[in-house]
């Protein structure tokens, strides 16, 4: 064990403390509006940090300065796209969420197409939820090899467990308080990194800018090249970031569910834009953190090798840090973990039994004990996938979603701005767009950065021409309304 005795207790009464407070939410849980939805009663200030917790997760923490320790600081160009997104679903989708009483984002899906263009997407959010948070609990096994010394998956299904059992309590006013705690504690503990990483390179911060300045710009951000198998330029960033960020917030069950736990339309877009103004905040700390962590490393030799960049800073945190500060941080660290896979669970759970297994005449008290079970269920799926190594994992994270969020959103975008697209043609876009989209992962050079504007944009075109032909068109147009 790498670690002291006291970081280890302030580890251990973390993971008990979060895990008490969650479960402590049960109490007053009476239907699926408050297991599902927390009864709409949280405050748009805590709903935002719920979504950046959401947002962020250890593939963040540990990635993000990976990036900027083995570049620079371009990541921040795709954060632009992020806030731009935020605005255009406060116009475009949010005021559709509150226009009836939707547990789902699919439901809206089931309203303007039928339910087989709903259930053809919740199974596809069903999965790619899945394989995403199984990246993101995969992630903490780094963290637990720096900090225990060994590479133990024991470490990985004890957070998924513990996760587990809060997450099945408290329902969603558990995982939104928990992220709260959680986002306050990893925050504080990415400042005091910083800090502590200024007080360490000799020469402070002047020093920071002249050995980033002759490695070759470590600092720089723009990048104003046209590329499409360049990751990290402005118009990648704008434009891909902007439609990733439109995908995951506005069609993404784990981040819908959370505008629809605010108390109504106002809060829940007061939440979506103070989230942007704090993400791209916490962006920015945690790639210089990167870019300080490259200099103090010309001073101070780490232990593991440049070629695994998602470990260096797990390893400064056990072997720079001080006694103490070095617990919570690493504990900061394992709350992120928590926080994304309980938002996870709880979304996982809503659709597969909202859109999937809603059952007629089951009355409220078998609704929540189905809920809970399909939580425990999805727990354990979660906890196998955690087990994968899955490589570089904030870029294998962001991959794998961006895969399958272009034909979801270009759906939605579809039912709300072409009135004459019917359910079979919407159901031939989205199909096509993922085939399209799996096809140009495994045979173009395409950068990730491009695949959900792509995406949207084969889904919305296939999506309108196979509704040119569809049968009953023009009922439709009549008909239909947008999302």
């Amino acid at each position: 064990m790498q670690i002291s005795s006291i970081d280890l207790a302030i580890i251990v009464l973390y993971l008990a403390g979060v895990t008490l407070l969650g479960a402590h939410f049960r109490r007053g849980q009476q239907s699926l509006r408050d297991y599902f939805l927390g009864g709409r009663t949280a405050p748009w200030w805590a709903i935002a940090c719920s979504i950046v917790a959401t947002e962020t997760s250890t593939l963040t923490i540990i990635g993000t300065p990976g990036i900027a320790y083995g570049g620079n600081l371009g990541f921040l160009q795709l954060v632009l796209g992020y806030l731009v997104a935020r605005v255009i679903l406060c116009v475009v989708l949010v005021p559709q969420y509150f226009q009836g009483e939707f547990y789902t984002a699919y439901q809206l899906l089931e309203k303007r197409f039928g339910t087989r263009m709903k259930s053809g997407a919740a199974v596809v959010f069903l999965c790619t939820r899945a394989l995403a948070e199984g990246v993101r609990i995969s992630a903490i096994g780094k963290v637990v090899s720096v900090a225990f010394g060994t590479g133990e998956r024991s470490s990985i299904l004890i957070i998924a467990a513990l996760t587990l059992f809060y997450t099945f309590e408290g329902g969603m006013r558990a995982v939104i308080w928990t992220d709260v705690m959680q986002f306050l504690l990893y925050i504080t503990g990415s400042f005091a990194a910083f800090l502590l990483l200024l007080h360490k390179i000799p020469g402070g911060w002047p020093a920071v800018t002249q050995a980033a300045a002759a490695a070759g710009g470590k600092l720089t951000i723009f990048d104003f090249a046209f590329s499409l198998t360049k990751s990290y330029t402005f118009w990648s960033g704008l434009l891909g970031g902007t439609f990733l960020t439109m995908a995951s917030h506005g069609t993404d069950q784990t981040m819908v569910q959370r505008l629809l736990s605010s108390r109504n339309e106002r809060d829940s877009k007061k939440a979506l834009l103070a989230s942007g103004v704090i993400v791209f905040a916490q962006f920015a700390l945690f790639l210089v953190l990167g870019v300080m962590l490259f200099v103090y490393a010309q001073a101070f030799a780490f232990a593991t090798p440049s070629s695994d960049p998602d470990k260096i800073y797990p390893e400064f945190i056990v072997h720079g840090m001080p006694i103490g500060l070095a617990g919570i941080v690493l504990a900061s660290v394992f709350a992120i973990a928590m926080s994304n896979a309980s938002g996870s669970l709880n979304s996982l759970a809503s659709s597969s039994i909202i859109d999937l297994g809603a059952r007629h005449g089951e009355t409220r008290a078998q609704s929540l004990i189905r809920s809970r079970k399909l939580t425990l269920i999805w727990g354990i799926v979660l906890g196998i996938l955690g087990l994968v190594r899955w490589g570089p994992v904030l870029v294998a994270g962001l991959t794998i979603a961006s895969i399958t969020y272009g034909a979801t959103l270009g759906v939605f975008l579809l039912g709300s701005w072409n009135r004459r697209a019917t359910e079979a043609g919407a159901l031939a876009g989205f199909i096509t767009g993922l085939a399209a989209m799996i096809a140009i992962r495994s045979l173009t050079p395409l950068a990730w950065t491009w695949y959900v504007l792509v995406g949207t944009l084969i889904t919305f075109a296939v999506g309108s021409f196979a509704s040119l032909f569809t049968p009953g068109a023009s009922r439709e147009a009549v008909r239909a309304q947008p999302l």
